[in-house]
């Protein structure tokens, strides 16, 4: 492992990974978030949470540095694919997309077995987003204690509890004490007194992905909201607490370092063996995930190398209680070299991507790239998949003098009533990265100027 917490040579974690060559993808990212729901997942869960999923599972052509095929259960044009190969060197990709428009992605592949058994036949692995009941009974994965652990440590409480445990040997990984509550209306006394003493508070549902679940309170939101009790029935109401299930509540880092956000990420080989992948510096709005930064230099060494080292004991605890495959820690930046670390995710994630993408730019252009993606670019208009595929390709030309490549990550929510496009952004520095963002952040939000002309006076 080097200085700045990356793996000294890809091989060894895309080995563990994907076995080092080429896979077949699964895009189950609903599917995963679903089993976290209470009770049965077409019951409860609004239809607008599986779209949400449905979206993100475009990411599923970075599962791995190379894939043989990808399912995503949204339609997505042919072309889409064949830019990313020609960008990526990946030569045929076979696509299957819209299997799950309006079901749920193991459901759906379940109604076409000759294309699930054909799969299975070509002997690559069969990567998903998450491990979940159901794709494991279409991959034909036995009970091997990977779910238990899944359910137990993606739960934020659990996960702290391990943190907890590993950081006795990390003194400088401060673990947040964290409170249990199970009514609305202790919560609001909690949120009470904090505002009262001028102290901000952090509260989580037990499960989230992507900042999901997740809400900060400031004592000035307590007052705006008319006190604290108003303020809960708020959260509960709008869906941005569980309602009916405990509140995790931590205190907020106030005068965090910089940069704030970061991951680690690795990988629990089938022997319980531990591979570091990397740290990137997480964009985080508010409590939303928005992108990542890999590549060399993108934070100072001994702070990427202190995440590593306790990212690499929690995935050994891990390895211990059964889990297999991708995982990442998130830390917060505590400032004074200190690292608290948040949550743990028992799974692929939006970072995750960067590295698939680094480790192929690496390997067919030569090492030394560092990766971007932004996960919501706005669109200035509600543009259709065509004109939208043509604006990413304007994107690409006006990045390549730049010394930028621009891949697209997220294009199926270009037409949604927040139009935005996701990408990935790579060079050999950070002053071309911060350009090739700026260019296209200007030039997507110049969309809605082409109708100009047309709109009514």
């Amino acid at each position: 492992m080097r200085a700045d917490g990356h793996d000294e040579a890809s091989g060894s974690w895309e080995a563990a990974w994907s076995g080092g060559g080429r896979a077949v993808h699964l895009g189950n990212a609903a599917d995963f978030n679903a089993q976290f729901t209470p009770g049965d997942r077409n019951a409860h869960g609004p239809l607008g949470r599986r779209d949400q999923g449905h979206h993100y599972a475009c990411l599923a052509p970075f599962y791995s540095p190379h894939p043989a095929a990808v399912l995503l259960p949204r339609h997505l044009d042919g072309a889409w694919m064949d830019l990313l190969s020609s960008q990526l060197d990946w030569g045929k990709v076979e696509l299957h997309s819209g299997i799950a428009e309006q079901s749920w992605f193991d459901e759906a592949l379940a109604a076409r077995p000759a294309l699930l058994e054909r799969l299975r036949a070509t002997g690559l692995p069969l990567l998903p987003w998450g491990r979940t009941a159901g794709v494991d009974r279409l991959t034909g994965r036995a009970d091997d204690g990977v779910l238990a652990a899944v359910r137990r440590f993606e739960s934020k409480a659990a996960a702290l509890d391990l943190f907890r445990e590993v950081a006795r040997d990390h003194p400088d990984i401060p673990v947040r004490i964290q409170r249990r509550v199970d009514s609305p209306r202790r919560l609001a006394r909690l949120v009470a007194e904090a505002a009262r003493a001028g102290r901000t508070l952090v509260l989580k549902s037990e499960y989230g992905v992507g900042g999901l679940g997740t809400v900060v309170v400031m004592p000035s939101e307590v007052a705006r909201a008319g006190g604290a009790r108003a303020l809960v029935r708020g959260l509960l109401a709008d869906g941005e607490l569980e309602r009916g299930g405990d509140v995790l509540v931590e205190p907020y880092v106030t005068a965090p370092g910089r940069p704030r956000d970061l991951t680690f990420d690795a990988v629990v080989a089938r022997d319980g063996s531990v591979h570091p992948v990397g740290v990137a510096v997480m964009r985080v709005a508010g409590t939303g995930y928005r992108g990542a930064t890999v590549g060399p230099g993108v934070l100072p060494d001994g702070l990427a190398l202190r995440a590593a080292r306790f990212g690499c004991d929690v995935g050994r605890a891990l390895a211990g209680h059964g889990y297999r495959g991708w995982f990442d820690i998130d830390f917060i930046n505590a400032g004074q070299g200190r690292l608290a670390p948040a949550e743990a995710n028992l799974r692929l994630t939006g970072p995750a991507v960067a590295f698939m993408l680094r480790a192929r730019l690496d390997a067919v252009r030569g090492p030394g790239h560092l990766v971007r993606t932004l996960d919501e670019v706005p669109l200035g208009a509600r543009v259709p998949q065509e004109a939208l595929f043509e604006h990413t390709r304007r994107l690409v030309r006006l990045c390549e003098p730049l010394g930028a490549t621009l891949l697209p990550t997220l294009p199926s929510t270009g037409f949604e009533p927040y139009p935005a496009l996701g990408v990935a952004i790579a060079a050999r520095s950070t002053v071309v990265l911060d350009a090739a963002e700026a260019l296209v952040r200007a030039a997507s939000a110049q969309l809605g100027e082409m109708f100009a002309d047309i709109a009514p006076d």
